[in-house]
């Protein structure tokens, strides 16, 4: 006990030498379980072990467990990971206090909130509507994912700094819908925020500091979206926070393997240019039911050519509890290592920064209207 104890102690004193990361770059794949990550090397390079987030300085395995289940959702996923704290699935960024429809748990403040009240840039690219699950827990606190209007509303109405500054990703037609129920124009209250507005991804002029990319489509470029809000972001010498989703989900597998490859070279791009002092991390809000499974010849392709799964390639179709990934380099990546929880993440990267988490607040919610709502996929 007193070993660990001093051993405790020393790699506090270790991490206090290293230099505060002034920038944190989080790359989520959504689903994109350690199972997905080794078919999507074998099936874009023919065998195992070569993408690059597989060989990052910094490894690690991480929980994926929501405070009312053992599987996670993206919503209770994500929350852990930019919160420090577990919430009930459905949630997104309250405590676990919440009941999904029903009643609003404590705000929890997000590392995006940390990083707009101390003056720095923020932003949030995805392939998934922008105002879904992952995205949302950055910037939103819900007691149900699927109120989109109450979610958007809040990028125009944030509890700390001006609220996010890039936001790059499909979802426009829910969106407005949802904030003209509110009686808003989505475009007007953006502009009226500060943001340039376009509806599809072109260049933007060098003096922009806040974009609002809201697709109709779901055909995001998602490596010329992150490269565009990199270079919107580093014009704040403060720094920036930014997350970039990509959606791994392999019960569609070509699309999930094909997607999970590009994003692992999406994020060795990203990470060969960015500045030395910038953590770059890449971990899954949860894992999915992929397996390669039963007689595999290494000579027989996962996927055929007319598209179809191996034999050996079993998709159940679920989310599923095991482990994820944790890859990092940069500043504070020494804390990745082991095994973690999902909660450990946002502390390490509010360690990179330098930052001290706050108590949370012990004030009681009010409780909010009770909403119908369909059963939604993960």
């Amino acid at each position: 006990m007193k070993r660990a104890v001093i051993l405790f102690f020393v790699s506090l004193c270790l991490w206090a030498d290293e230099p505060a990361a002034k920038n944190v770059i989080l790359f989520l794949g959504d689903a994109g379980g350690i199972a997905t990550l080794h078919a999507a090397s074998i099936h874009a390079y023919g065998r195992p072990g070569q993408l690059f987030v597989q060989h990052m300085p910094a490894i690690a395995l991480s929980d994926t467990s929501s405070a009312s289940e053992w599987v996670s959702d993206s919503a209770a996923g994500m929350t852990a990971i930019v919160t420090g704290r577990k919430t009930n699935n459905g949630v997104l960024s309250q405590s676990d206090t919440a009941v999904r429809g029903k009643t609003d748990g404590v705000a929890l403040k997000t590392i995006l909130e940390y990083a707009e009240e101390r003056g720095l840039s923020t932003g949030v690219v995805s392939n998934s509507p922008i105002a879904s699950a992952t995205p949302a827990a950055c910037y939103a606190h819900v007691n149900d994912r699927s109120k989109i209007g109450e979610i958007f509303a809040q990028v125009l109405k944030p509890r700390f700094g001006d609220g996010v500054d890039v936001i790059l990703g499909p979802g426009r037609a829910e969106i407005a819908n949802g904030i003209q129920a509110l009686g808003l124009d989505v475009d007007v209250e953006l502009r009226k925020k500060g943001f340039r507005v376009d509806a599809t991804l072109q260049p933007v002029p060098p003096e922009t500091r806040r974009l609002a990319v809201l697709l109709d489509a779901d055909d995001l470029d998602l490596e010329a979206a992150t490269n565009t809000a990199v270079d919107v972001l580093s014009r704040n010498p403060n720094g920036y926070f930014l997350m970039v989703e990509s959606d791994l989900h392999t019960d569609k597998l070509v699309r999930g393997l094909e997607r999970a490859a590009a994003f692992d070279q999406i994020i060795r791009n990203v990470a060969s240019r960015v500045s030395a002092n910038t953590l770059v991390l890449f971990t899954a809000d949860h894992s999915f039911d992929l397996r390669i499974a039963g007689k595999s010849p290494r000579t027989e392709p996962l996927i055929s050519g007319a598209g179809a799964p191996s034999k050996s390639v079993v998709v159940l179709g679920h989310h599923s509890a095991e482990e994820v990934l944790v890859a990092a380099q940069g500043p504070g990546s020494s804390r990745v290592r082991g095994f973690l929880s999902n909660t450990d993440l946002f502390q390490i990267m509010l360690a990179a920064y330098g930052w001290s988490p706050e108590q949370p607040p012990s004030s009681t919610p009010a409780p909010a209207i009770v909403l119908n709502r369909p059963c939604d996929h993960f």
